[in-house]
C-alpha cells in the first residue's frame, strides 16, 4: 500500500541514517522538491537510507555534461532523470516543421550521450501522454504531431533500456493510465510552482523509483504463497465439490478467478516460485489441479504444496524452510482477512496484500501493488519451480540416511567449473543481483561489469553448476578473484552461492578449486572479507570455518596460507 505524501514526509524527516545507505541523484527539468522528499520517505519505509542529491531546477544537461558538476562529485549509485512531458511539449512546439518528426530520436540521442558520461545506474522516467489536440485523431498517423512523438519516445526508451542492464524505466505513463490525468496533474499548481506532479501522485512515482532501486540492490519478491478456496477459485472445494467451484472464461465470477490464475502462471514463467498454503485435506485440495478442465494452474506449477489443518503461520514457516529464502521475499494472498492478519502479526517481513472483498477486483488491485518488481530476467528463470520441487524430494530422501556423508555420497553430485563466458553473463549478473544470504561482500554487477571482469588481466573468475541424481540446479556459485600480484595474494572480491545447495559440501569444493588455481599460478595467500548486511549473517563465520586465520588489526578480514592447505573432503566430482 502506497503511503500518502504527509506520511512519506514524516518518514523522510525521521530517517534512520544507520540503515544501509544508497546514494541517489535526482535531476529534473521541473520542480522536484516534493519528489525528493517522497523518495527519501519511501526508501526509509523499504529499509534503506536514501542519501539524496537533488540538482537545482532545470539543470539536467549542465549537471551531466560538466565533469566538475556537483552530480559527478556526488558519485551516485543511481541517477534518476525526470524530464517532463510538459517541457518536452514546449520544446516540440518551438521546433521547425522539418525537425518535429525527429523530436523523439533527439531526446534518445541525449540519453545515450548521458549514459556514456554517468558512472551510475540510470532510472529514466518516461512521458505520460499529453494530447494537445492540434491534429485531432489524425495525430496518430503523422510524425508531425506531438502525440505521435510522445508515444514514439516511450517506445524508443524501452528499446534503449533493453540494450543496457543498468538502465531502468520508471513507468509514469502506465501510472497515469491507471489514475487518470486529472489525478496526476494539477494545472493551477503547475502554473504557480512548476510542479508537474500533483501532491497525490508524487507518492506513487517515488514508490516506483524506490521499487527499482530496491530490486537492483537485491530486495525483491521471489515467492507467491496462495490460499485456495475463494482465492484461486470461487467456493469451497471440500463443501461444494469439484463440479460446483467457480472457474472458467464465460460470464460470471469464475472468469475473475481464471484470469487471476493466468496472471499467476505468467509470474511462474518469469521465475516467481509458487507455493500453496491451504487449510484442507491434501487430496481434496489437489483435486481441481488434476481434474478441473478450467484450471489454469497445474500441480507441476507449484513448488511446495501444503494442505492440512495446521495454522497458516506454521505452514508458511515450513514452506520457508524448504525454499530457504527470507520471509521478506514472500507474498501471501488469502481472501480471509483473519488469516491475513494472523500471518502479518506473526511473520515479520512477509507481504500480505489486503485483497478487496469482491474477487472481481483482485487482479486490478494486484496489478497496482507492483509486488514483483525485478531488475533482471533470464530464460533460466522458468526452471526455478522444478528446481525447488526437486529440492523438496532431496529433503525427503535425506531423512532415510543416518549420517550426512552417506546421503551426500548417494546424490552422485557433479559440478561444471568454468569462467564467465558470454553465454553465462546474464545468469551470472542476475545471481550477483539476487543473492543476499550467502553473499560475503554483496557486490552487485551488471552484464557490462561481468564482461569487463572476464577480460581483465587483474581478475580470475569462476562459475559453478551442480547437478545430482535428482536433477540439475544450474549455476549456483560465482567467484571473482582479484590478483594482488605484488603481494602474491588472491583477494576474494565475490563469493556468492545459491541457498538451495547449502550443506552439500559446495563451499569445500569451491575452496579446493580456488586453492588449486592459486598453487598453479604462484599465489601464496588467499584473502577473504565479510561485509555484514541485514541478510548475510549466515556467512559471518564462513572463512574461519574453512580454516582462514584472522588478519591482525582488521575486522572481518581473513587469510589462508596456500602451501599449508589440506584439500577438503567432498562428494562432488568435477565434470
Amino acid at each position: 500500500m502506497v503511503s500518502d505524501f504527509k506520511t512519506l514526509k514524516k518518514a523522510a524527516k525521521n530517517a534512520d541514517t544507520t540503515l544501509p545507505k544508497v546514494k541517489i541523484a535526482l535531476l529534473g527539468d521541473t520542480a522536484t522538491q516534493f519528489l525528493a522528499t517522497a523518495i527519501k520517505g519511501a526508501a526509509q519505509q523499504n529499509g534503506f537510507y536514501a542519501d539524496l542529491f537533488e540538482a537545482e531546477f532545470n539543470q539536467v544537461e549542465q549537471q551531466i555534461f560538466d565533469p566538475e558538476s556537483d552530480l559527478h562529485k556526488f558519485q551516485p549509485q543511481f541517477t534518476v532523470i525526470f524530464q517532463s512531458t510538459h517541457k518536452y511539449l514546449t520544446s516540440f512546439e518551438s521546433m521547425s516543421s522539418c525537425d518535429k518528426p525527429n523530436a523523439a530520436q533527439k531526446r534518445i540521442d541525449f540519453l545515450k550521450e548521458a549514459k556514456g558520461l554517468l558512472n551510475s545506474k540510470l532510472i529514466i522516467c518516461n512521458y505520460p501522454e499529453i494530447d494537445d489536440g492540434v491534429f485531432g485523431q489524425y495525430g496518430n498517423k503523422t510524425a508531425q504531431s506531438f502525440i505521435y512523438q510522445n508515444r514514439k519516445i516511450n517506445y524508443l526508451l524501452m528499446e534503449f533500456a533493453e540494450q543496457y542492464s543498468d538502465v531502468f524505466i520508471c513507468d509514469l505513463s502506465s501510472l497515469q493510465n491507471k489514475f487518470g490525468r486529472d489525478f496526476c496533474f494539477d494545472s493551477s499548481v503547475y502554473t504557480s510552482t512548476e510542479m508537474v506532479l500533483s501532491v497525490d501522485f508524487v507518492p506513487y512515482v517515488s514508490q516506483r523509483i524506490v521499487d527499482i532501486t530496491a530490486a537492483v540492490l537485491g530486495k525483491f519478491k521471489k515467492c507467491l504463497i496462495m490460499d485456495l478456496d475463494n482465492t484461486l477459485w470461487g467456493g469451497v472445494i471440500g463443501d461444494d465439490g469439484i463440479e460446483n467451484i467457480k472457474l472458467g472464461h464465460g460470464l460470471g465470477i469464475g472468469k475473475a478467478f481464471t484470469e487471476l490464475q493466468l496472471w499467476i502462471k505468467q509470474l511462474k514463467e518469469r521465475g516467481i516460485i509458487l507455493a500453496v498454503c491451504s487449510k484442507n485435506n491434501e487430496e481434496t485440495a489437489k483435486e481441481p489441479f488434476v481434474k478441473h478442465p478450467e484450471m489454469v494452474l497445474k500441480l507441476s506449477d507449484i513448488a511446495v504444496f501444503t494442505a492440512n489443518w495446521d495454522t497458516k503461520v506454521e505452514n508458511i514457516m515450513n514452506i520457508q524452510q524448504i525454499l530457504n529464502i527470507a520471509f521478506d521475499s514472500m507474498v501471501f494472498i488469502d481472501d480471509n482477512p483473519f488469516e491475513r492478519n494472523i500471518v502479518r502479526e506473526n511473520i515479520n517481513g512477509i507481504s500480505v496484500p489486503e485483497l478487496p472483498e469482491d474477487p472481481a477486483d483482485y487482479l486490478e488491485f494486484l496489478y497496482s501493488e507492483n509486488l514483483f518488481e525485478t531488475a533482471s530476467f533470464s530464460s533460466g528463470d522458468k526452471d526455478r519451480t522444478k528446481q525447488y520441487q526437486v529440492e523438496a524430494e532431496r529433503i525427503t530422501e535425506r531423512k532415510k540416511f543416518a549420517d550426512e556423508g552417506g546421503f551426500l555420497k548417494s546424490l552422485n553430485m557433479v559440478s561444471e567449473v568454468q569462467g564467465f563466458t558470454k553465454f553465462l553473463t546474464p545468469r551470472i549478473a542476475q545471481l550477483t543481483q539476487r543473492s543476499n544470504q550467502f553473499n560475503l561482500r554483496t557486490i552487485r554487477y551488471t552484464e557490462e561489469d561481468i564482461a569487463r571482469l572476464e577480460n581483465s588481466d587483474n581478475h580470475k573468475c569462476f562459475s559453478f553448476t551442480l547437478e545430482d541424481r535428482f536433477g540439475d540446479n544450474g549455476m549456483i556459485c560465482v567467484i571473482v578473484l582479484e590478483k594482488r600480484n605484488e603481494l602474491k595474494d588472491l583477494f576474494i572480491d565475490t563469493w556468492l552461492m545459491s541457498c538451495r545447495v547449502l550443506k552439500r559440501g559446495m563451499e569445500n569444493f569451491t575452496l579446493n578449486t580456488i586453492v588449486n588455481y592459486a598453487k598453479s599460478t604462484g599465489f601464496k595467500t588467499i584473502t577473504g572479507e565479510y561485509i555484514p548486511t541485514l541478510k548475510n549473517s549466515m556467512v559471518k563465520d564462513h572463512y574461519p570455518k574453512l580454516g582462514f586465520a584472522p588478519v591482525e588489526g582488521k575486522e572481518n578480514l581473513w587469510v589462508l596460507d596456500v602451501d599449508s592447505y589440506q584439500e577438503k573432503q567432498v562428494f562432488i566430482k568435477e565434470k
